[in-house]
């Protein structure tokens, strides 16, 4: 694009994680000349796939909702749209073990009906039966409260949710069977040690802003066709040069008053500026000390880590296409048979009946030193506790992922810790899931903060964005030895 607000900017983006694809693109249609740098051979980040025997697996399972607005036009952006599961209406079973050995597990629902907030969930959670009737009429106390946080009042980052929670007659079953099922896969931390800040905003925005926010969509292609084979495509047809497998050393201003030097391996780029979406630990070391007040803290954000472990069982055993354990080590497990190229609708039925899940483990540093052969035999005991199908049925192949560090600690204080977009040097601007997005670290706030980086370099608004509302709002032998991938 000529004549937009960068239009002759030569603009250097540091990642090609989300943020950084977000970043480049908004940069390219702003008209600025952009270099992409990625250490990486691909793109996407965190959100990546890889060839396993006959499948695509995906390093991690991601999920979005109807809420996340920028995300859901970072895809239509990268002409991958077609590519995901349109939301559906939430309705999630929450499987527990049952109550003796045999015993068919216990199911509830959480699931959202066509009426107004907060009566859209009343219907399953008076009905939910992992809690007793008490904490039943309890949970309307808490969402009651959220809906009067102030989003924007510091204290709020002061506290854990836990203690939020319990303030307000919250038991530690309740907190277990309802609030954690959600803030453990979003914040990546137990409500015990999650920021109230990020928890109730992650409330406010994806269960009470609207009866629709929290419906959910995944992708149908492995993650790593969906965003870095679409957003490579979308690049190139934006003019954006980028740079693969180059690891960025240093940057450093070329003068006190404008243009940047960005040294990689084996060169340099000088360029007007410079978007750096790199993980907080790599912007630590990369930008000059002290350009960005408070950066001398960033290392304190920390990191959680999310362990996946991939099961291919002889037979299909899960009919949903994803459910949530309670009372279980497992805490999501999804059916990935038909993105990993196991199963199609072309097909009809999956290869020699196989189905492939994925047992999603947040906030799982307890797990990375684990073996895989340890948590592939957990998991697969867990699944026929939860799964009586797959009480028969033999896993025939295995995998477990780790990310060690998949998302910053979203723990009491991080808030103030999350730099804005805009440094104080000018042409130097931040993005990332961990930088001040009002998000936890998820695929909406990774793209969100690409979007504001850019916008910021151009010197206008974010209004682009639709802003969050707050005021609404086996015990079998294996017959192989499973791998890692770390």
């Amino acid at each position: 694009m000529s004549g937009g607000p960068l239009s002759g900017r030569r603009v250097a983006v540091l990642g090609a994680g989300l943020a950084g694809l977000a970043a480049a693109l908004e940069c390219a249609d702003l008209g600025a000349q952009v270099t992409l740098v990625e250490r990486r051979r691909r793109l996407g980040g965190l959100t990546w796939s890889f060839r396993h025997n006959d499948l695509e697996v995906d390093n991690g399972q991601h999920v979005y909702l109807a809420c996340c607005d920028a995300y859901l036009g970072f895809l239509d952006r990268i002409g991958a749209a077609g590519d995901v599961v349109p939301a559906r209406p939430l309705d999630i079973p929450v499987v527990a073990p049952g109550p003796g050995p045999g015993a068919a597990p216990v199911v509830g629902r959480l699931r959202r009906r066509d009426l107004p907030v907060p009566l859209h969930l009343a219907g399953s959670l008076l009905s939910y039966p992992h809690i007793t009737v008490r904490d039943r009429l309890m949970l309307g106390r808490a969402l009651l409260g959220l809906t009067r946080l102030d989003l924007d009042d510091p204290a709020l980052d002061r506290i854990t949710f836990g203690e939020w929670l319990s303030a307000r007659g919250q038991s530690a079953e309740a907190i277990a069977a309802v609030w954690d099922l959600i803030t453990v896969p979003t914040v990546n931390l137990p409500a015990a040690e999650a920021s109230l800040a990020t928890a109730a905003m992650v409330f406010r925005t994806g269960l009470l802003s609207s009866p629709a926010a929290a419906d959910m969509g995944w992708s149908r292609v492995p993650l790593g066709r969906l965003h870095g084979e679409h957003a490579g495509r979308a690049l190139e047809r934006s003019g954006v040069t980028v740079m693969r497998q180059t690891r960025v050393r240093s940057v450093s201003p070329l003068s006190p008053e404008a243009g940047w030097q960005v040294d990689l391996d084996g060169g340099g780029l000088a360029v007007d500026s410079v978007v750096a979406a790199l993980p907080h630990e790599e912007a630590t070391e990369v930008l000059p000390a002290g350009v960005v007040p408070g950066q001398d803290l960033w290392p304190r954000l920390g990191s959680s880590g999310i362990v996946d472990v991939h099961l291919v069982f002889d037979r299909h055993v899960m009919t949903d296409p994803v459910i949530a354990g309670y009372r279980s080590p497992i805490q999501w497990v999804f059916d990935r048979s038909e993105s990993s190229g196991l199963s199609s609708p072309e097909r009809g039925n999956s290869q020699n009946g196989r189905q492939y899940l994925a047992v999603s483990l947040s906030a799982a540093d307890d797990l990375l030193g684990r073996r895989p052969e340890s948590l592939v035999a957990d998991a697969a005991r867990e699944v026929v506790r939860l799964l009586p199908a797959a009480r028969e049925a033999l896993v025939v192949d295995s995998l477990v992922t780790k990310e060690r560090r998949a998302t910053f600690r979203a723990a009491p204080g991080s808030n103030r810790i999350r730099p804005p977009a805009r440094t104080a040097r000018p042409g130097l601007v931040l993005a990332g899931a961990w930088t001040a997005t009002g998000w936890p670290a998820t695929m909406e706030g990774a793209v969100r903060s690409g979007r504001s980086a850019a916008r910021a370099l151009a010197g206008i608004g974010d209004s682009s964005i639709p802003a969050a509302d707050p005021a609404a709002t086996f015990i079998q032998k294996l017959p192989h030895v499973p791998q890692e991938v770390a």
